[in-house]
C-alpha cells in the first residue's frame, strides 16, 4: 500500500450530504464538501396535499445530488488524481426506506404515483406508523416470536416493517406496485454500483432478520393477509457483509463523480454503525453515542444478551465477528433547535454578541448555573421514546416551571434531560449484563463543550471524543478502504486510520451528586408518565382528533 492511495467516505444526513477525501495509510482527511437537501425533510404538505402529523418523508433525487455534488468537489479542492481513490463507501440514516419497483425505480419518481405521499421515501423520523407497531409488537409477544426479545421487547414506528404495514393499510395500490422495499442504504449503492446487494446492518436492525431468516409468512399474514409474501417477495434474503465490495462503480456513477469506472464501492451502511470504526471503538462495552439531530448508542459485545428497549442485537451488526447493540433517543439537537426557535425572546436577542447565534446565547446563560438552581426537571421525549420505552406517541414534559423561570432554565433542563435519557439507556445495558465500560462521543454536538460536560456529570463516566469532524464518514471511507483490499478487516483499518481523544471530560464529583438526586427525579417521571398511565397517549389521541376535525 503506498500513501498516495485515498478513499471517500459519503455520509448522508438527515438534511444534507457530505463527502470526505480520506487519505488510506493514516486516515487523515484531506478534503470535504457539503451538500444540503433542495427539499429537506418533507413533513408539512406533499405537492399541496397537507401531511398528517408525525410524516416524514425525503425526496431521492437529493440523495444523488449529493453524489453529483460533493465527490467532484473534493476532488477539485484537494487536487488529487482521481485515479488515486482506490473505494467509495456511503453511510445513511436509518430506518429510511421507500418502496421501488424491480430495477430500483422509486415509485415517487413515477407518473402514477409522484402524488401519492406513500410512494415516497419515509424518513427514519416517520413516526406515524406507531399503531402499526404496536399491533406488530402485541401480536409477536402473544406468538412468542424468539426474534422479539432481540429487539428489547418492541419493534420501533421507525422501522421497516411498520412502515410497510402501514403502506399496505393506508395506500394498498402504492403498496401492490411496490416490488421492492428498500433500505436508503442499500438504494444509493445500488445507484453507484448498478447492484443490489441488502446489508447486514439495516437488514438485521430494521428489518427483524435474525438467525439467518426475516419472521415468518403465518407471522405477517396474522397482521393482514396481504402482508403475508411481504419478505419473500418485497425484501432479498441474502445479505451482504460489511466492509466487502457490492460492485464497481458504473459508468453513469463515474460520469457524476469524476472517478474512474470500476473503483469498487462497500456495501452499505449506516451513520451511527459506521462511526464506530472512526472513532477507534471496536472493542467490547465500548458505547458510541452519534450525538446530532437524534442520538443513536452503538456498541460491540462479545456476548449476546437481550437488553430491554433496544433498537437491537445484530450478529455482525457492526463488526464482523461480534454482536453489535444499538439504541436511541428520537430527539437531542432537535430538541434544543426547537427551544431555541420558540424560547429566545427579544430580551435574550439583544443580549447576543455579534456572530452569537440564540444556540449560542442560551449555552453561555445556562452554563453558568449550578446544577439544580433553576429547579426543572423534563422528559426528553419531543419526538417520542426510541429507547427504552419504544414509544413514539409520547411527549416531552417539563416539570417545575414558575413565574421565575427563565428560557435559559429551560435550555440546560432540556440538555439535562437528554443526558438523563441517556444514562438511562447505558443503566438498562448494565442490567441486561452487557455493560458499558467506556463512553465515546461523535456528531455535531461534541462541538458544545458544555452539553459534554454536562453529560460526563450525569453519566458519571469519562467521555472520549472522536478526533474527526466527520465521523460517520470517515467510517464509510475505512469500510471503502477495507472493500479495496488496502486493509485487510475493518478492525485493522480502524486502528489505521480511525482517532479518539481519550477522556476529554472527566465527571465533577460535586456536580455529579446533585445530578444523581435529579436524576431520581427523572426516572420517577420517565416510569410514571412512560409505564404507569397514559395521559400522554391521551394527548396525543385530542390533538390528532382536534387537527383531523379542523
Amino acid at each position: 500500500m503506498s500513501e498516495d492511495q485515498y478513499t471517500i467516505g459519503i455520509d448522508f444526513g438527515t438534511l444534507s450530504g457530505r463527502a470526505v477525501l480520506v487519505r488510506v495509510s493514516d486516515g487523515a482527511e484531506i478534503a470535504s464538501a457539503e451538500h444540503v437537501y433542495a427539499s429537506g425533510v418533507i413533513d408539512d404538505s406533499l405537492h399541496g396535499t397537507t401531511l398528517p402529523p408525525d410524516w416524514a418523508l425525503q425526496d431521492p433525487a437529493d440523495w444523488l445530488d449529493v453524489v453529483r455534488e460533493t465527490v467532484p468537489a473534493v476532488l477539485r479542492e484537494s487536487g488529487i488524481d482521481a485515479h488515486s481513490v482506490i473505494g467509495i463507501g456511503t453511510d445513511t440514516t436509518a430506518c429510511t426506506v421507500l418502496p421501488c419497483k424491480r430495477d430500483g425505480t422509486p415509485l415517487c419518481t413515477t407518473d402514477e404515483f409522484r402524488d401519492r405521499p406513500h410512494a415516497w421515501p419515509k424518513l427514519w423520523r416517520h413516526h406515524a406508523a406507531q399503531p402499526q407497531a404496536d399491533r406488530i409488537n402485541a401480536l409477536a409477544a402473544d406468538r412468542g416470536e424468539t426474534w422479539l426479545p432481540r429487539y428489547g421487547g418492541r419493534l420501533s414506528s421507525e422501522w421497516e416493517l411498520a412502515k410497510a404495514l402501514q403502506l399496505l393499510e393506508e395506500d394498498a395500490e402504492v403498496y401492490a406496485a411496490t416490488e421492492l422495499w428498500v433500505e436508503f442504504a442499500d438504494w444509493i449503492i445500488w445507484q453507484l454500483c448498478g447492484s443490489y446487494a441488502r446489508n447486514r446492518c439495516t437488514a438485521g436492525y430494521k428489518g427483524a432478520y435474525q438467525d439467518g431468516t426475516y419472521p415468518s409468512r403465518d407471522f405477517f399474514a396474522a397482521l393482514h393477509p396481504d402482508f403475508a409474501d411481504f419478505a419473500e417477495t418485497r425484501l432479498v434474503s441474502e445479505l451482504a457483509e460489511l466492509g466487502t465490495p457490492a460492485g464497481g462503480l458504473t459508468a453513469e456513477a463515474a460520469g457524476w463523480t469524476g472517478l474512474p469506472e470500476g473503483v469498487p464501492v462497500a456495501v452499505g451502511n449506516v451513520d451511527a454503525h459506521v462511526t464506530v470504526p472512526a472513532a477507534q471503538a471496536i472493542d467490547a462495552g465500548t458505547m458510541v453515542a452519534v450525538m446530532g439531530t437524534s442520538t443513536c448508542h452503538v456498541m460491540n459485545g462479545d456476548v449476546l444478551a437481550e437488553v430491554p428497549g433496544m433498537c437491537g442485537v445484530v450478529d455482525g451488526g457492526i463488526t464482523p465477528g461480534k454482536y453489535g447493540y444499538e439504541a436511541g433517543q428520537s430527539g437531542v439537537g432537535d430538541i434544543f433547535a426547537w427551544w431555541a426557535r420558540v424560547g429566545f425572546p427579544p430580551s435574550r436577542a439583544a443580549q447576543a454578541a455579534d456572530g452569537e447565534s440564540p444556540h449560542d446565547v442560551l449555552t453561555r446563560l445556562a452554563r453558568d448555573q449550578r446544577p439544580g438552581a433553576h429547579g426543572l426537571v423534563a422528559l426528553d421525549w419531543m419526538s417520542g421514546n426510541r429507547s427504552i420505552l419504544v414509544d413514539h406517541e409520547l411527549s416531552g414534559v417539563i416539570v417545575g416551571l414558575t413565574l421565575d423561570t427563565k428560557p435559559e432554565d429551560v435550555y440546560r433542563a432540556l440538555v439535562e434531560a437528554t443526558a438523563f435519557g441517556t444514562r438511562r439507556i447505558i443503566e438498562a445495558f448494565a442490567e441486561a449484563g452487557a455493560p458499558v465500560r467506556s463512553f465515546v462521543a461523535a456528531g455535531g454536538l461534541i462541538k458544545n463543550s458544555f452539553v459534554m460536560q454536562l453529560y460526563a456529570d450525569i453519566i458519571g463516566m469519562p467521555i472520549s471524543v472522536i478526533g474527526s469532524d466527520q465521523g460517520p464518514a470517515l467510517g464509510s471511507a475505512i469500510h471503502a478502504a477495507v472493500a479495496a483490499g488496502a486493509h485487510a478487516d475493518v478492525t485493522a483499518a480502524a486502528k489505521a486510520m480511525g482517532r479518539v481523544q481519550h477522556d476529554v471530560y472527566r465527571p465533577n464529583e460535586e456536580n455529579k451528586a446533585v445530578y444523581d438526586e435529579l436524576y431520581a427525579r427523572y426516572v420517577t417521571l420517565h416510569d410514571w408518565f412512560g409505564t404507569a398511565n397514559d395521559e400522554l397517549h391521551e394527548l396525543r389521541r385530542i390533538r390528532n382528533r382536534a387537527r383531523s376535525a379542523s
